[in-house]
Formats: structure tokens, C-alpha cells, sequence
């Protein structure tokens, strides 16, 4: 069965153009102008993948908004930023938000992008091809880690986590004691960002955590080096 990407754009003409590339590459797209009519559709049913332009309409930071909603309909759902915005801080910010990647559209193809969708739902995939094997868990402290499902829980409460988060999350635990550098992490969570983005996902992390147990202090920074799972 065909994906369904829901497409965000306000601008006519690079809504058709992406439109058709990924029709072309067999990908069933539902494409909106903004944000309202997006959140219109996806409260009736959810893609299962969403491209958000940051700027919609007359809503400068519309696709942020946008995409906290959706991460609120659901922890896991791909969502991509494709927008003009290249500022670091405009990365960090839809990072932080949940999303799985941030693209600019200066720098981003119409060949590009199917590619990169394409490696997202090879990721899905993988993670839901899974379930008939038998469960790992790793336990450290108050953390319970169970892979298969990709599940965290700290103090027996599942947390809500972005899959970046569970993948770095992951690794930190892996290794209590051990520092792990922004690169290690980036390879981890197999996304390519700057250091600012690694930390904004750590905060996040940290915060979801701390709303459990405000206490929480197990994600240790070593400044010039990285991060420690110390539990």
C-alpha cells in the first residue's frame, strides 16, 4: 500500500512541483495552503508522513504550531521541515518541536527529497517489523528500555519521546558512564545537525523526564566533550 504524505505549502507553484515529484515516485500526497485546512484533515486522519513549510500565509511560525499539534496526535509520525528559514535557531526550534528533519529549500532538490522520504519510511519500517521477536530490555536505575517496542519508561511511566529522543536516549544508556560526543549521538539517532540541535533534543529529553521526577539528573554534560549516563 501507497504512503500518504500530507504537504504543507503555501506557495502555488513549489506545492505542485514537490506535488508531483513524489507522485511520480508512487506516493499518494495531500497537499493544503495552510494551516487551518492541515489541521482540518488531520484531525479526521493522520498521514503518515507531513512536509511543513515554516512560514504559512500570513502565520510566520505556522508550521511550528502545526507540528506541535501533530506531535500531540502522535509521538512517532515522521514530520520534515522544508521551508526558506535556514537560521540555526530556526532548526533548532523545529527540532525541538519533534521533527525528524529540518530541509532548506535552497539547498534541497526535487531529487533529494524522495530520497530522503524514502530512507524515513525504511526507518519506519524497520521498527515495525519487529514485533515477533523477543523483547529486549535495559534496565538502569528508575530507566527501563524496551527495544523491540521502542519503548522508554522512567519509573514505570512511559515517556513521550520523538524517535531522535529514543535513539539518543538509547545510546546515552547503553553505556552508563561512558561520554558519548555530539557526533557519536548524531550517528546514533541517524540525523545529521548541528551541535545546537543535539543539545535542544537533550533539554527536551531532560524536561519530558523531569515533568515524571523533577529530580532527574541523570543525563550528565561534560562541556568540550559531550554526554554521560550516570544513573
Amino acid at each position: 500500500m501507497a504512503y500518504t504524505i500530507a504537504l504543507v505549502e503555501d506557495d502555488e507553484m513549489l506545492r505542485a512541483n514537490y506535488t508531483q515529484a513524489l507522485q511520480r515516485e508512487g506516493y499518494l500526497v495531500d497537499s493544503y495552503r495552510s494551516r487551518p485546512e492541515a489541521e482540518a484533515a488531520f484531525a479526521r486522519k493522520l498521514p503518515d508522513m507531513a512536509i511543513l513549510d515554516v512560514m504559512l500565509l500570513d502565520e510566520k511560525e505556522g508550521g511550528f504550531e502545526l507540528c506541535r499539534q501533530l506531535r500531540q496526535l502522535s509521538p512517532t509520525i515522521p514530520i520534515i521541515f522544508l521551508t526558506a528559514r535556514d537560521s540555526d535557531l530556526d532548526r533548532v526550534s523545529g527540532l525541538r518541536l519533534g521533527a525528524w528533519d529540518y530541509l532548506t529549500k535552497n539547498t534541497t532538490t526535487l531529487d533529494f527529497l524522495p530520497v530522503r522520504i524514502s530512507s524515513l519510511f525504511k526507518m519506519v519500517e524497520s521498527l515495525k517489523g519487529k514485533t515477533d521477536i523477543q523483547e529486549t530490555v535495559i534496565e538502569s536505575g528508575s530507566l527501563r528500555i524496551v527495544e523491540e517496542r521502542k519503548q522508554i519508561y522512567w519509573q514505570e511511566q512511559l515517556l513521550n519521546l520523538t524517535l531522535t529522543e529514543y535513539w539518543l536516549l538509547l545510546a546515552l544508556a547503553r553505556r552508563p558512564g561512558h561520554v558519548k560526543s555530539h557526533e557519536q549521538l548524531m550517528e546514533a539517532a541517524n540525523v545529521v545537525v548541528t551541535n545546537n540541535a543535539i543539545t535542544a533534543h537533550i533539554r527536551r529529553i531532560r524536561d519530558k523526564i523531569q515533568e515524571i521526577d523533577p529530580d532527574f539528573n541523570a543525563i550528565r554534560t561534560e562541556y568540550g566533550m559531550g554526554y554521560r549516563w550516570q544513573a
